[in-house]
């Protein structure tokens, strides 16, 4: 238990970083965490000799670059970053526009691989930044995908944001638009989370009952337009459902393997 809760304690250090507070002094750290300057020093002893953090001039810390090399290799080893390249790509020759493949985990969403084919359109989420829950086409490509047990609660805890990117005023009315989503295949949104940008995501599955990811291209909404929303929603679907099929079929193997071994 307790080297358990010691190993929370240090997460708990490297989380502190974010985009808005780059940089913490041990004394930030120690306010902020509570925890006594001989466990935080001992703490940021261990990460700093692991690469995990490095201390500046000024005496504060940031992140170090052995979080750069786990990121390497999470992109090399990753079978849905692996499964999603080509298709990423794919994406990216056909249209002007970014293609991206997020990952859902706890209650975020990340960008974890990209391609683009144009300089016309800036995602506001590049790689590693954080997406907003209940905004956009990747979201909702994910959340209509999940079980009514895990759907109900994220409807009801972002229901004022659902609403203002119109899909409803209450519970019942966002569950539809939803269901309109599920029905379809894909989520289209339109300028919510990038001005004049139009979202086209599908889920992506492994194996399993909810979404762990969603695979979604952004692009200039009369590009969308004069192209047509529902072919390209369409393909990124058809996309989406070829990396589900490889996950899951991952996921087969491996659970044929462990019960042969039990």
């Amino acid at each position: 238990m307790a080297a358990r809760n010691s190993l929370e304690r240090v997460i708990a250090l490297l989380d502190v970083f974010t985009e808005d507070h780059l940089e913490w002094t041990p004394e930030e750290m120690m306010a902020e965490l509570g925890y006594s300057r001989p466990t935080l020093y001992r703490y940021l002893k261990t990460l700093k000799e692991a690469g995990f953090l490095t201390s500046m001039p000024s005496g504060g810390f940031t992140l170090g670059p052995r979080v750069v090399e786990m990121d390497f290799l999470m992109r090399k080893s990753d079978p849905l970053v692996c499964y999603a390249q080509p298709h990423l790509e794919a994406l990216a020759a056909m249209w002007p526009c970014n293609s991206l493949i997020v990952r859902w985990y706890g209650n975020k969403l990340l960008c974890v691989a990209s391609e683009s084919s144009t300089a016309d359109v800036e995602t506001s989420y590049p790689r590693g930044r954080p997406m907003p829950l209940a905004r956009g086409a990747i979201s909702r490509a994910i959340i209509a995908f999940l079980p009514r047990r895990k759907l109900l609660p994220v409807v009801d805890a972002n229901l004022t944001d659902l609403a203002e990117v119109g899909l409803g005023n209450d519970r019942d009315a966002v569950l539809e638009s939803l269901r309109q989503v599920r029905r379809a295949g894909y989520a289209v949104a339109y300028g919510e989370v990038t001005p004049g940008v139009a979202g086209i995501a599908a889920p992506v599955f492994d194996g399993g009952t909810s979404p762990i990811a969603s695979l979604c291209v952004t692009i200039a909404r009369e590009v969308a337009d004069s192209h047509g929303v529902d072919a390209i929603g369409r393909r990124v679907a058809e996309y989406a459902g070829e990396v589900s099929a490889r996950l899951s079929r991952d996921r087969t193997a491996a659970e044929s393997e462990a019960a042969r071994n039990a």
